[in-house]
């Protein structure tokens, strides 16, 4: 029997790509990058979402659910990493003989002809890739949460340059082609990725920094502390001096001086914002120092780029960087009505901890006393892999009449253990609760169908990646 050559693949920006589980936010990312390249784009899904209706709105063809006849002339299916072979649009891609790849596969295609800024770490690693998109907003960019400054996890940009959100939880980062590698810290998490060995972990980021022609990392981070890879380096102890905190119409930002760069300010508080946002502007005022240097254009160009950052650089950086408006989900500020409700994304203790300063620092900012946490913890092996450091991290985040509100544990998958929260958390003397409800201004809180007690007043925010989100906006 004759073998099926195998097919190839045109350049992306001309082919046709099926994208099966396009609702999802990794696949939709690469689908309206891809798209914005000039790929023609359709894909399928279980149920529908936001994400598809958008996309239907371009005119994008979306099949609701997954079915073999979406499979038709394409050139080359992406699916998601939860899509199984046994899909029907992979089987019959697979007897067309189109070309599948998984989402991590399509990563090395799409990114080994880009020039990529890669943003790997535990933790800032979004806020960083869409504080690098505001200052360079004509760059492509595919970040691992929404951007509030463009509504998107894309900006879709035809460009050579990408912003890239790469994940180390997989070692897809290892596949995101960087040029420039930027690293705000690490830590040993996902670490069935990794054999449970913090030396694996610690050689993949050694392989990512290696791969990058240039690499900018954060000294006062431990783990990176003992990779000796030449980059450049933010020492935050010396290098970031005078942070301060502002509201600027009602919304928070952070001040602060960088180096000999004068003063920078950014949305968001915290000392570990002002760190995020040095990373960035270092990694971009170096990225346009080469790149100015690399112009064989007029005499005067050439002397305008001797200095190392030449001050139209620091202030073109400093502009745009005040574009940045957030993230969604993270120390996102839904209402600031009697009460005021956040939404946090952070659901390892490292990261509750630092937005439990950021939200002190506000709370001072707005003189407001009363301020509780509702904690959605997420996935049981996060929980048990760090229990003593969940004890610790709401530390000093109550006051008032404030209280910490433990939901149930968002599964993510995994097999449910027991798990005595009123005994392990009693130094907060928590209200144990199966879910909250918004209710116009206000969050009840309930245990099955019995209501325990509504917030009214002062700061409510939730913590977690499960559904706590929808939740808190009231829209489950």
């Amino acid at each position: 029997m004759a073998i099926a050559p195998k097919p190839k693949i045109p350049p992306l920006h001309k082919a046709r790509i099926h994208f099966i589980g396009i609702g999802g936010i990794g696949i939709s990312g690469l689908a309206k990058y891809l798209r914005a390249q000039g790929a023609t784009i359709s894909g399928s899904d279980i149920a529908h979402s936001p994400t598809t209706h958008y996309l239907r709105s371009l005119g994008v063809q979306i099949h609701i659910p997954h079915d073999a006849s979406a499979i038709t002339n394409q050139d080359l299916i992406i699916h998601s990493a939860i899509i199984t072979q046994d899909n029907p649009e992979i089987i019959q891609a697979k007897q067309k003989h189109i070309p599948v790849f998984s989402r991590e596969q399509a990563l090395r295609l799409i990114l080994d002809s880009k020039r990529v800024f890669s943003v790997c770490g535990a933790h800032g690693k979004s806020s960083i890739s869409a504080m690098l998109s505001s200052i360079f907003p004509e760059f492509g960019a595919i970040i691992g949460a929404e951007s509030k400054e463009f509504h998107s996890n894309v900006r879709e940009a035809q460009s050579e340059s990408i912003i890239f959100e790469a994940d180390e939880s997989d070692k897809s980062f290892l596949n995101s082609n960087p040029y420039f590698a930027i690293v705000p810290n690490a830590e040993p998490e996902h670490m069935e990725t990794y054999g449970h060995d913090v030396g694996v972990l610690r050689a993949a980021y050694e392989e990512f920094l290696g791969k990058a022609s240039v690499r900018c990392v954060n000294d006062s981070d431990e783990f990176l502390r003992g990779i000796t890879i030449p980059s450049l380096h933010l020492d935050p102890a010396k290098d970031i001096s005078n942070i301060s905190y502002v509201l600027e119409d009602d919304m928070p930002y952070t001040k602060f001086h960088l180096r000999d760069l004068g003063e920078f300010a950014v949305w968001g508080l915290g000392e570990h914002v002002a760190q995020n946002a040095s990373l960035a502007i270092l990694s971009a005022l170096e990225s346009m120092r080469q790149d100015c240097q690399s112009q064989d254009s007029a005499l005067e160009s050439k002397l305008a780029c001797h200095s190392s950052y030449p001050s139209a650089h620091i202030e073109q950086v400093r502009k745009n960087l005040k574009n940045f408006a957030g993230i969604k989900k993270r120390f996102d500020i839904l209402c600031t009505n009697e009460l005021t409700i956040i939404d946090d994304y952070a659901h390892h203790p490292t990261e509750i901890k630092a937005t439990i300063q950021s939200l002190q620092v506000y709370a001072c900012l707005r003189d407001i006393t009363n301020i509780s946490a509702i904690w959605q913890p997420h996935k049981f092996s996060r929980l048990f892999d760090n229990l003593q450091a969940f004890q610790e991290c709401f530390e000093g985040a109550f006051s008032g009449d404030g209280r910490l509100v433990i939901l149930p544990v968002w599964r993510a998958g995994e097999q449910p253990r027991e798990v005595d929260f009123a005994t392990l958390f009693a130094r907060y003397n928590p209200i144990i609760a199966t879910r909250t409800q918004r209710n116009g201004n206000t969050l009840e809180i309930y245990h099955n169908d019995t209501l325990l007690t509504t917030l009214k007043s002062g700061i409510a925010i939730g913590f977690g990646a499960g559904d706590i989100t929808y939740q808190l906006r009231g829209v489950k």
